[in-house]
């Protein structure tokens, strides 16, 4: 209730300051969910991810041999695990790989960026997620890549006309093609 009456004189002094005071009561919204996935330790201030209404929020992952706490050998199977990672992290908001609609790979060796793309194809089909690949100098546990992204519900997403006006365009074909 307190926030309630610090919101109601944030909104009638005209403040912007409304949306931030709102903020401080995100456990008790019903349109949020918190995730942390198991074997994770409890003392990292973060979640795993953010499920906003139909729109996933995944933290950054890396790719750790759960063994030994360190970047596996080769470089590919790093690769592998963190995106297993989001896989997992997306699974437990019971959604899939094909949610995704944005991904932020940050490397500490841009010259990786041929091996880690090795794997990643390997996690779609033929529809990408948009995707930046940042260069980012030295990652935690030394760790080489860092994932992370934005994912909208499938079903929840509405077919639109220009759907398929930009997948024909995307493919260089003059003919429209059904997604």
């Amino acid at each position: 209730m307190e926030i309630v009456s610090l919101c109601a004189h944030f909104l009638k002094g005209g403040l912007l300051l409304a949306p931030f005071a709102l903020g401080l009561a995100r456990s008790e919204s019903p349109l949020r969910r918190y995730f942390v996935l198991p074997g994770r330790p409890a003392l990292l201030p973060f979640s795993d991810a953010v499920l906003a209404g139909d729109t996933l929020y995944l933290a950054g992952r890396i790719g750790l041999d759960p063994k030994t706490g360190s970047p596996p050998n080769p470089t590919e199977e790093e690769a592998r695990l963190v995106l297993e990672g989001v896989r997992g992290a997306l699974a437990a908001a019971s959604m899939t790989m094909d949610d995704l609609v944005y991904v932020q790979v940050f490397c500490s060796d841009v010259s990786l960026f041929e091996r880690f793309n090795a794997v990643y194809r390997g996690y779609f089909g033929a529809e990408l997620p948009a995707r930046a690949f940042l260069g980012s100098g030295p990652l935690l546990f030394g760790a080489r890549f860092e994932v992370q992204g934005i994912a909208v519900r499938r079903d929840a997403t509405p077919q639109h006309a220009s759907k398929t006006r930009w997948n024909s365009a995307r493919r260089g074909s003059g003919r429209a093609r059904k997604s």
